[in-house]
C-alpha cells in the first residue's frame, strides 16, 4: 500500500489540492487525486471565522471525521497547532498535519514538532515557516528554520510565498526531507518545481477563492444576461454521489 509519505517523490511531486467541505473533497477524489489537504482559510471562511487565529480547529476536526470515510489520504492544516490538535487529527484518521511557526521563535516550533512526533510518530508532520509568507525574514533565516525543524523530526518542510527558483533550490538542498511549496499562479508550474526538487505542491486557498469567483461570476452572468458555462456537473451527478456520514 502506498503511504502518504510515499507520495512525496523526487521528480514526480505530490500535487495536493486543499479542500474546505465534503463536496469539494469528493469532486477531487473523483478527479483522481490520491491525497487532499484542508485549507485553513476555506474552512474558516465557510464558517464565518477568521483565518490565522486558530479559530477553526473544531470545524477542521469535524470535517476530517467526515472526509476520512472517502478513499483518499488526508492531511490537515491546524495553523500554529498544538499537540492535542495533532493527536486529534491522527485519531480522526488523517495521515498528516501542517503546523506553522507564525514567526514565533524557532526553538518553540521545534519543541512542538518533537512533542507531536513523540505522541503520534506515525503522523506526517509538515513544518511550515512563515519567513516568506509574512516577509519577516530573508533566505538565510528560512534555511536556519527549515534545518531546525527537520532536525526536530519534521517529515517535511513548507515555505509558502517562496517563488524564486534559486531560493527554492537552496531550501531543497538544505534539508533531506521533502520540501513543500505553495503553488503561485503565473510564477510556478508543476514541471518547473519538480525540476527544482520540490516533492509537494499545495494549492492552499486557491481553489476556495476560485470557487468564490465562479459563484459570483455565474450569478452576475445570470442577472446580466451574460453567458453561463455549461461544462458543469449535473444535479443528478452531484446528488448521486455517496456522502460520508
Amino acid at each position: 500500500m502506498t503511504t502518504f509519505a510515499d507520495l512525496h517523490r523526487v521528480g514526480d511531486p505530490l500535487v495536493l489540492p486543499n479542500v474546505w467541505d465534503v463536496a469539494s473533497a469528493r469532486a477531487l477524489v473523483e478527479a483522481g487525486f490520491p491525497a487532499l489537504g484542508t485549507t485553513s482559510l476555506g474552512v474558516a471562511a465557510a464558517h464565518g471565522l477568521p483565518d490565522g487565529a486558530d479559530a477553526a480547529t473544531a470545524e477542521t476536526l469535524a470535517l476530517l471525521h467526515r472526509l476520512t470515510k472517502l478513499a483518499v489520504q488526508l492531511t490537515a492544516d491546524i495553523e500554529t497547532g498544538s499537540v492535542e490538535a495533532a493527536v486529534a487529527v491522527a485519531q480522526a484518521g488523517a495521515a498528516g498535519v501542517n503546523v506553522e511557526d507564525a514567526m514565533r521563535p524557532a526553538a518553540e516550533h521545534a519543541s512542538l514538532i518533537r512533542s507531536v512526533k513523540r505522541e503520534v510518530p506515525e503522523l506526517f508532520v509538515n513544518a511550515r515557516t512563515d519567513t516568506h509568507w509574512q516577509r519577516a525574514g530573508d533566505l538565510s533565516e528560512t534555511l536556519r528554520r527549515v534545518r531546525r525543524y527537520a532536525d526536530a523530526g519534521a517529515d517535511g518542510v513548507f515555505v509558502p510565498g517562496l517563488a524564486e527558483p534559486a531560493d527554492i533550490e537552496a531550501v531543497v538542498a538544505a534539508v533531506d526531507v521533502p520540501v513543500n511549496i505553495l503553488f503561485l499562479p503565473g510564477r510556478h508550474t508543476v514541471a518547473a518545481l519538480a525540476q527544482l526538487g520540490v516533492r509537494r505542491i499545495s494549492t492552499g486557498s486557491l481553489l476556495f477563492r476560485a470557487a468564490l469567483a465562479a459563484v459570483v461570476g455565474t450569478a452576475t452572468a445570470v442577472r446580466d444576461g451574460g453567458p453561463v458555462g455549461l461544462d458543469l456537473p449535473t444535479y443528478a451527478e452531484v446528488n448521486s454521489a455517496p456522502t460520508p456520514r
